[in-house]
């Protein structure tokens, strides 16, 4: 392959990937056609994208970009990325490695750091942006409604008596 071939494939593959930090790196050698296709579509429609690359060329366009790959760069190599985040795109590929056990996960990097495949496995179990974001506002509004159910509680529990009362003497001077 000549030098400029190569050059427009490593400027292809900085294109596509853009600032991309987020990568997962799969072998999707042994799907056969129909699978591999039916896999990217379905990932398409979720806005994440596969990319099949040489892993030579591969490795110098994404030093280039100040991410390194090469602990997971060897045979038959595909980019992913895209979806809301790395821990969605993780949960997304695990559930594909469960119904497709050809496809495998070689690792990745995450927010430019390099993790495994057990570093893959932890981050798929991991909740992801929107449940975090739950969690806080759950956690920041818990003391609160802690302390309004202090408040009305023991208030409930005096206007309920006082109703009761009320509702006596009325009883006993319509009587």
């Amino acid at each position: 392959m000549s030098k400029a071939i190569k050059s427009l494939m490593m400027s292809e593959i900085r294109r596509e990937i853009g600032d991309v930090r987020d990568l997962l790196v799969l072998n999707t050698a042994k799907l056969d056609g129909v699978t591999d296709n039916k896999l990217r579509l379905a990932l398409q429609k979720k806005g994440i994208h596969l990319l099949q690359v040489k892993n030579s060329l591969a490795r110098r366009a994404l030093s280039e970009n100040g991410i390194s790959l090469d602990h997971v760069l060897d045979g038959p190599s595909t980019l992913v990325w895209g979806g809301e985040d790395i821990v969605s795109l993780s949960k997304e590929i695990a559930q594909w490695a469960k119904q497709i056990k050809e496809l495998e996960v070689k690792g990745g990097t995450a927010d430019g750091q390099a993790i495994d495949a057990k570093g893959f496995e932890s981050l798929s179990k991991s909740p992801g942006h929107q449940e975090l974001l739950s969690q806080i506002a759950g956690l920041i509004l818990s003391p609160g409604a802690r302390l309004a159910a202090a408040l009305l509680g023991p208030g409930g529990k005096v206007a309920g008596q006082v109703k009761t009362l009320a509702d006596k003497k009325d009883g006993a001077a319509s009587a």
